[in-house]
């Protein structure tokens, strides 16, 4: 604890860091929150079919939710003048008003942000003067509210409003807040969409009384298929989230930069949005809500889900019902033990006989050099570029195969800490990717880094891809794999599985074999409720098409004896 306390002190004088001592206790009773979505980011409040109603922060409360955000588009002509002195209406803030007394007098903490300026993206220094005119009118109206109203300065900055011009305007618009607000907490965020890969480049003020903010949807590919908003997102149906260990370490490594940055900055942390859409099977969603909720309680960070109810959420305001397998991922689920496929080698390269046909391609002003060494792959760049892809180290010639599903995993270092993008893709123009763009940050360390995804083509002629244009230095790679993930069948017993089930994944039916003198037959899923019992019979298929995708338990017995197996519904 002394050693925490010093390493503190030296970071930040002694007043700043005993005050951001109050931002840990304001993050603290944030807690588990949800937002306001598709509500006042709208262009009008009714646009997208999800008008606010004044019952919903007594619903989120009584759940034991602890805050609600409230994304506000503060920009549209009904709401704000776009000419000075640039006046937010007072018709509009006192909606806003109302909405966050709502939330106040029900015990929870509000956030309220600027979000959806989209003519400030586009031209960030044709806007700065509307938009530090808006929060000093923001912050002037609500100066005297408690504590427990948050502001938080702008969502997801990206387009022309890049990371350098981002630290700038971050810290003239605290600068006008603080100038009505001197001692309220505010939530500050990153730029390039506000996710992990925008934290290297922000510039944290000297202030005590700041939250940082993140926003997480991977793997994108998972969360957001069937998006109408995002491009090739209905290749993407049927993706899965199956919580394996791979899985949940491809989390750890996204949010290892964030930890790092919090404990060296002595600053909280609130994940502003995390959420998967309504097209994913929704035992993958409960899965993958559950790891992610857990893992930052198991951080002392916030957070808030998006959303409350529209395409993410966990209410139907027409049938007035909850969907229960989310609220409780939220707010009741345990992490269980990680489930594990079974895997098969693609690709297998040490690089102790060299390159193994890895090549290495610059583009623009980008220089760089492939060479080996050691048992080891090293990539020198002497000049970055404007683009991750002005340097590429590519393998092509991977045969992929439509509907399965493979893990990349590599062992790889920077000189210096360095953010790389790594996929899997085709080799020809449009150049586009079967897996997500997984952004990934090396350390000076060797480490093992990872990622899944489903194949929905058959391409004998992929490529793996690591896009590092934008640093210098070398990145060294000590191994890189490929794998086809499968099932396992093995029992969840301790037991010698004695019976076998085929097909297994399962779509509709599946028979036994094997069966010895089993008679009875019990499926589970993996909260352990029973779904069905039936007799055992050896001739006959069993349906099983009316249940969700996942993973399932099946158990056979007789009057001495107990078998189990794991399959999996698809």
């Amino acid at each position: 604890m002394r050693k925490m306390i010093w390493i503190g002190l030296m970071l930040f004088p002694l007043a700043v860091y005993s005050q951001r001592e109050q931002a840990f206790e304001i993050n603290q009773k944030l807690g588990r929150g949800i937002n306001y979505g598709n509500m006042f980011e709208a262009p009008s409040e009714t646009a997208w079919g999800n008008p606010w109603q004044p019952e919903y922060a007594c619903l989120i409360a009584d759940m034991g939710f602890n805050h609600v955000r409230i994304p506000v588009r503060w920009e549209p002509e009904a709401r704000s003048m776009a000419s000075p002195p640039y006046t937010i209406y007072p018709s509009f803030l006192n909606r806003i008003k109302q909405v966050v007394d709502s939330a106040l007098a029900n015990g929870l903490y509000a956030i309220i942000n600027m979000h959806h300026h989209e003519l400030l993206y586009a031209d960030p220094d044709g806007q700065k003067e509307r938009f530090l005119a808006m929060w000093e009118q923001i912050s002037g109206f609500f100066r005297d509210y408690p504590d427990s109203l948050l502001f938080e300065i702008l969502n997801e900055p990206h387009n022309q409003l890049d990371a350098a011009k981002w630290n700038v305007f971050l810290a003239d618009a605290l600068e006008t807040i603080r100038q009505t607000n001197p001692d309220r907490t505010v939530v500050i965020g990153t730029a390039e969409w506000g996710g992990p890969g925008g934290l290297s480049k922000l510039e944290i003020p000297d202030d005590p009384n700041l939250i940082l903010t993140i926003h997480y949807y991977n793997p994108f590919h998972f969360t957001h298929q069937g998006a109408s908003w995002s491009e090739g997102s209905e290749e993407w149906l049927g993706t899965q989230w199956m919580d394996t260990e791979t899985e949940r370490n491809a989390v750890r490594q996204d949010f290892a930069p964030l930890l790092e940055i919090s404990e060296k900055e002595n600053i909280p942390v609130h994940i502003g949005e995390f959420g998967a859409y309504e097209k994913a099977d929704l035992a993958s969603r409960e899965r993958w809500t559950t790891f992610l909720a857990r893992y930052f309680e198991s951080l002392d960070w916030s957070w808030a889900y998006w959303e409350f109810c529209a395409g993410f959420g966990i209410y139907n305001p027409n049938t007035e019902t909850f969907l229960k397998p989310l609220v409780d991922a939220l707010l009741y689920n345990e992490i269980g033990d990680a489930f594990e496929y079974d895997t098969h080698p693609v690709y297998r390269s040490d690089f102790r006989s060299g390159t193994d046909s890895w090549s290495l391609f610059t583009q623009g002003t980008a220089s760089a050099q492939l060479q080996t060494g050691n048992a080891e792959l090293i990539v020198s760049i002497t000049q970055g570029g404007d683009e991750t892809w002005h340097v590429q180290l590519v393998k092509r010639n991977i045969a992929l195969h439509e509907g399965k599903k493979y893990r990349v995993s590599f062992t790889a270092r920077a000189s210096e800490p360095m953010q790389l993008n790594a996929y899997t893709g085709i080799t020809s123009s449009p150049w586009s990717a079967y897996s997500d763009y997984n952004h990934i940050t090396l350390s000076d360390t060797l480490k093992e880094y990872a990622y899944i995804f489903d194949s929905k083509e058959t391409d004998p002629d992929a490529r793996m891809v690591f896009d590092m244009g934008t640093s210098t230095g070398n990145v060294v790679f000590s191994e890189i794999k490929l794998d086809e993930l499968f099932i396992s069948t093995a029992p969840v017993s301790d037991y010698i599985k004695a019976f076998s089930v085929f097909p297994n994944p399962v779509i509709h039916t599946f028979r036994l074999s094997d069966t010895g003198n089993y008679t009875t037959m019990e499926l589970f899923d993996l909260s352990g409720t029973k779904i069905d019992t039936r007799k055992v019979d050896f001739n006959k298929a069993y349906d099983i098409s009316d249940l969700s995708s996942g993973i399932y338990v099946l158990k056979l017995s007789d009057h001495s004896d107990v078998q189990t197996c794991k399959i999996l519904k698809q």
